[in-house]
């Protein structure tokens, strides 16, 4: 099992990233929450890793804290949730505003995620309740607080609209949440956060 991973960070396209690792270059899966946090591409970084090991892929995802990690984890133990739909519910959502969700029964929130409907609301609702005990005491802590533009200005509304689609939503939808958005000089990270916050 890979713990975690520190290397150079030489690519970031939400929401996969590519980290050099001695040379080494790994694609990880992350959810929006970790690039919000990542610094410019060349920097060192390190993310708390999971590997998911299928019939047809293994796949990395990647973490900036290990709240995050610990949350994915418990995720893809609910009935009906798998890795993909736990990205969405991470990017969507940071793991106060989820632990807030549970513990108020708050339906209404979780099925505005992408993926989400009202079973799977209600199971994720009943499922993680005795769950949540895990996630209590975990830093949040986010070592890397610079976000820092991976593309040029001009086509980050696309790349925007791309990683929302990776992540569940469908194109019209997408486009239509990113649209009302004064780009000015926000980063595609920035324009995602902004669209997953309207939601």
């Amino acid at each position: 099992m890979i713990g975690f991973l520190r290397g150079k960070l030489v690519a970031k396209t939400p929401p996969l990233l590519t980290l050099d690792v001695n040379g080494v270059g790994y694609e990880i899966n992350a959810p929006m929450t970790t690039f919000y946090n990542l610094p410019a591409l060349g920097e060192t970084i390190q993310l708390q890793t999971h590997l998911s090991i299928r019939e047809d892929a293994h796949v990395l995802f990647g973490f900036s804290t290990e709240a995050d990690r610990v949350m994915f984890r418990l995720l893809i133990k609910v009935n009906g949730v798998g890795p993909k739909l736990a990205l969405a519910i991470l990017s969507g959502q940071s793991v106060d505003e989820f632990h807030r969700c549970i513990n108020d029964n708050d339906t209404a929130t979780l099925i505005r995620l992408p993926g989400v409907g009202k079973k799977t609301a209600e199971r994720l609702i009943v499922e993680m309740r005795d769950k949540l005990p895990k996630l209590e005491g975990l830093s949040q802590n986010t070592e890397n607080n610079a976000t820092e533009v991976s593309v040029g200005r001009s086509n980050a509304k696309q790349e925007a609209i791309s990683a929302l689609c990776a992540l569940g939503y469908k194109a019209a939808e997408a486009s239509k949440m990113v649209q009302n958005i004064a780009q000015e000089d926000k980063s595609c990270e920035e324009i995602i956060r902004l669209a997953l916050k309207g939601k």
